[in-house]
């Protein structure tokens, strides 16, 4: 038996939403490596899957994310033609 057993880091009253298990949690249950949070309420830890692709698509249409494609951004290499 270990002397130590190793604890996930957090604290009751917040959620978080286990990507393994695919489930709300209080508090911490399962590692970091493995869940979204910490959430305020255990409906927004409900809805972490929804947010995270809000934010993805969000992400992937930002214009100050991607370079220009007919290469008018930084970065243009000179010279070429």
């Amino acid at each position: 038996m270990p002397l130590f057993k190793k604890r996930t880091v957090g604290k009751p009253g917040e959620w978080y939403y286990c990507l393994e298990h695919q489930k709300v949690e209080e508090g911490p249950d399962c590692p970091n490596k493995d869940r979204f949070g910490p959430y305020t309420s255990r409906t927004e830890a409900e809805h972490a899957m929804a947010t995270a692709r809000e934010r993805n698509l969000q992400w992937e249409n930002d214009p100050k994310w991607h370079d220009a494609p007919d290469g008018d951004g930084d970065g243009e290499r000179r010279g070429e033609g």
